[in-house]
């Protein structure tokens, strides 16, 4: 996705230098209580072909580094002949890694606002749904209010990969969009989050300068929408990353792929 290009826990401590300097104290938060975090994701075979696939282009492979396609697509379960959908898919980075991943007897939901689309994914994204292997893949046009078509039910998976702060900017009804995520996912399905970590006690005042939020404002929505927080990934984690700069992709020039970034996984009781 658009804020997505990024992440990587042991990459991006390799890149402290290039973050500006040493963090503040209690720079990263803590684990959320009542979810275990996972510093490393092992990554069966199947995922790493997928990751490997000769056909990816440059641009995609480019990315890899910052985003640890791996171990996230290994975190949260996917697996072939999944049902999964993803939210502001974007020029459709991640929504092509689902599709490789669920395969052909699986079914991947990209959904793109008109927002999105109209400001920088629609030729590129259109392009890529032109490939082969995106065909097991639905083009969802949408807002977000009502991000998924009616017979997107019940799903394995949902993700929010590096956008879920630009729902605050762009003034989304998230409880409409949280609700039709969980209406959406069979129980036991997983809505997966990954996001820019924003400093403690910023809330949600730096969605658009700095493209961060801090972690408590989106575990407590996402709970009161009814999900159980399962588990954090701390494999996109930077300590090192002061969390004072601005990490869209067109700011962040050499730090790009760098912020410090959490990772939750939500179950659906």
């Amino acid at each position: 996705m658009r804020c997505a290009a990024l992440l990587a826990t042991t990459f991006l401590v390799a890149l402290a230098s290039a973050c500006g300097g040493a963090a503040p104290p209690n720079a990263s938060s803590p684990a959320p209580s009542g979810a275990a975090a996972s510093s490393s994701v092992s990554v069966p075979p199947a995922i790493k072909a997928v990751v490997d696939a000769s056909d990816r282009s440059d641009d995609d492979r480019a990315l890899d580094a910052g985003r640890k396609p791996g171990e996230m697509l290994a975190f949260f379960g996917v697996q072939p002949g999944m049902k999964v959908a993803e939210l502001a898919a974007g020029t459709g980075y991640t929504s092509e890694l689902l599709a490789r991943a669920v395969g052909g007897t699986g079914v991947v939901y990209a959904q793109n606002s008109k927002w999105i689309l109209e400001r920088f994914a629609e030729k590129p994204w259109s392009d890529r749904m032109q490939k082969g292997v995106m065909k097991n893949v639905v083009r969802v046009d949408r807002d977000f209010e009502a991000p998924l078509p009616p017979e997107a039910k019940g799903l394995d998976v949902v993700f929010d990969v590096l956008f879920y702060h630009d729902t605050f900017w762009l003034k989304v009804d998230r409880a409409k969009m949280n609700k039709a995520v969980f209406d959406a996912l069979k129980p036991g399905g997983v809505y997966a989050i990954i996001d820019h970590s924003g400093r403690p006690g910023t809330g949600s005042s730096e969605v658009q300068t700095l493209h961060r939020i801090e972690e408590s404002v989106v575990k407590d929505e996402i709970v009161a929408a009814g999900f159980r927080l399962a588990g954090e990934g701390a494999f996109l984690r930077n300590p090192s990353d002061a969390r004072d700069w601005n990490d869209s992709p067109k700011q962040a020039a050499d730090r790009r792929g760098t912020s410090d970034r959490f990772v939750y996984k939500f179950v659906k009781p």
